[in-house]
């Protein structure tokens, strides 16, 4: 089977964004390009481990002396991105796998998700058959400049954080509905 790869070279746009209310949201990495764009569904920790990779990733890039690449430490003003999500008409997949890298040859960030793989039927043999394949049906990927990359840094941090805010005693998020805290433990 061939991977049918949703390419962005360039993008005009690559952000994570959310839809619904905090403790009900759907958390999406989007890209555009023109007028075509892609989204995928993450999950929120997924969103935040990647925002921290990617900084990661940018401040060795930054300190390196043999990278010929300027880096900023800082957002470049001009790429902030506050908009909304385009709005997201189908998903094309719930990312499971995903992987990072550096591009030496364009000099950007590299992002790529891969579905997520269900686990295979016991009851199904086709399922089982088909559980060897290593191969998704499906990828994203995306190549973004470094001034690209500390924005997309700092949108997703903006809003991994703007979800249901912690209870000051349990730490659990607060649902607007109400918070009932557990006992502390020697309370």
């Amino acid at each position: 089977m061939t991977t049918r790869v949703h390419e962005f070279d360039w993008p005009d746009r690559v952000v994570v964004g959310t839809v619904g209310r905090p403790g009900e949201r759907t958390f999406y990495l989007q890209a555009r390009m023109g007028a075509r764009s892609s989204s995928v569904v993450l999950e929120k920790q997924q969103s935040a481990a990647l925002a921290d990779l990617i900084e990661e990733l940018l401040d060795d890039l930054a300190n390196d002396a043999d990278n010929p690449v300027p880096v900023p430490r800082e957002t470049p003003p001009e790429l902030v991105d506050d908009d909304p999500l385009d709005p997201p008409d189908d998903a094309l997949f719930r990312t499971g796998t995903m992987r990072l890298g550096w591009d030496p040859r364009t000099m950007q960030v590299v992002v790529e998700a891969f579905p997520l793989q269900e686990a295979p039927d016991d009851d199904d043999p086709l399922a089982l058959a088909d559980a060897d394949e290593d191969e998704p049906e499906e990828a994203l990927l995306v190549r973004m400049p470094v001034g690209t990359a500390r924005a997309f840094v700092q949108r997703t941090r903006r809003v991994v954080g703007a979800g249901r805010p912690a209870c000051p005693r349990c730490g659990l998020p607060v649902d607007p509905d109400g918070h009932v805290c557990d006992p502390l433990d020697g309370a």
